[in-house]
């Protein structure tokens, strides 16, 4: 049975996508946590120098910086979790669009993805 006829992916497969999910996941906590650890460091940098009067403005922006990595590490976890949800319903892989599975290689490539690359393509026009 083709890709194109299939309704939903069989366990071995959601399996494997699981696990794939897994380790970006698993990869994308340990980059969170390197950050935080630097956000922290970096707040106490900045209240020495405050204390000291030579605050000059690049640490808020370092902190600024880091936190907007974090945000989207963060917003990527989400991602990521939501993705095992369906996994557990049975419903991933289901463009939520055109309601057709979305191709293997695109899951591989961006395992999170909820819509088909038709159905991405048709909402950027």
């Amino acid at each position: 049975m083709s890709e194109n006829t299939k309704t939903s992916y069989s366990d071995k497969e959601l399996q494997e996508f699981k696990d794939l999910i897994n380790s970006k996941l698993d990869r994308a906590r340990g980059e969170f946590n390197d950050l935080r650890g630097q956000i922290e460091k970096s707040s106490d940098e900045n209240a020495e120098a405050k204390s000291t009067g030579l605050d000059d403005g690049a640490g808020t922006l370092e902190k600024e910086s880091l936190n907007k990595m974090a945000s989207r590490i963060a917003k990527h976890m989400k991602h990521l979790e939501n993705a095992l949800v369906r996994i557990g319903n049975k419903t991933y892989g289901i463009c939520r669009d055109t309601g057709k599975l979305i191709r293997k290689e695109r899951l591989m490539a961006v395992p999170h993805a909820t819509l088909s690359i038709e159905a991405k393509q048709a909402q950027l026009k």
